[in-house]
């Protein structure tokens, strides 16, 4: 049910290009080395660490790199192939009956849509089916939104982080004012920190946190999909209302994409 699962090169290109272009343009300056400051780089990225470990559970923690290769991994859901699957399901169920679907659900990859299938399938209430489907959902937007949370967290720590290494070189400079060489390094550590910080935020942790809710999102809108269909199914509707039904949580490009499949699929049996 899904489009498979690969490396997302926008992901990738898109950082790419945002610390490519940064970076040139500093370099573009002549004066590169300046934005190199050790200091500033303990300052925010050991305050950011330090408080993202103090402020999150061990295994929300241990399971950072996880969270972190699903913005760079995974396809959008084959929201088309759903529709049809669906469909195709109504079709038999309204041939042979709901019984009739519970070897095919069995097959299924999707294991939200054999789950929702086979409680079909078991003559579950109606009521009670919308009711487990709808939870499961939002135990997945909870958990999808938590793990969100670690990267806005991350946004909000390193620009404060980056200020605070402000005020630090701003305290040095205001120590050492009889000292003109001292003025330099302490300017240094006041902007660079803050340069960091802004860095971080906006060039790495915004974008992977909005990734993620778009991941979330399109997840979640497969699934209401699925359970759309499947409360069709069990109440008898006609195949050809299910797929008007489903059909409105496409977009336009991709109901057309579904009427061509339709239309080839008619022309090939025909």
């Amino acid at each position: 049910m899904r489009g498979g699962i690969f490396v997302d090169l926008t992901t990738i290109i898109g950082l790419l290009v945002c610390f490519i272009l940064v970076i040139g343009g500093i370099m573009a300056g002549g004066q590169g080395i300046a934005f190199v400051d050790f200091q500033s780089m303990l300052i925010v990225g050991g305050g950011t660490v330090g408080a993202l470990v103090t402020s999150n559970p061990p295994e929300k923690l241990k399971g950072f790199m996880k969270v972190l290769k699903m913005a760079f991994t995974g396809g959008s859901p084959d929201t088309v192939s759903l529709v049809q699957t669906i469909v195709s399901f109504a079709e038999k169920a309204r041939r042979e009956g709901l019984l009739a679907l519970e070897a095919d659900a069995a097959e299924l990859d999707n294991e939200f849509l054999r789950k929702s299938i086979q409680l079909v399938v078991d003559g579950t209430d109606p009521e009670l089916v919308k009711g487990i489907l709808d939870t499961e959902i939002g135990i997945l937007e909870s958990r999808h939104s938590s793990n969100k949370a670690f990267f806005d967290s991350m946004a909000e720590l390193a620009p404060a982080f980056g200020m605070l290494g402000t005020l630090i070189g701003l305290i040095t400079m205001l120590g050492n004012l009889q000292d003109p060489n001292a003025l330099g390094p302490g300017m240094a550590v006041a902007l660079v920190t803050t340069f960091y910080g802004s860095l971080i935020a906006n060039g790495f942790a915004i974008p992977i946190a909005k990734k993620l809710a778009s991941r979330s999102s399109q997840e979640v809108l497969s699934m209401e999909l699925m359970v759309e269909g499947v409360l069709s199914i069990q109440a008898g509707e006609n195949p050809r209302i299910v797929e008007e039904k489903l059909k409105v949580f496409l977009p336009p490009a991709l109901r057309l994409a579904l009427e061509e499949k339709a239309k080839a699929a008619k022309e090939g049996g025909a």
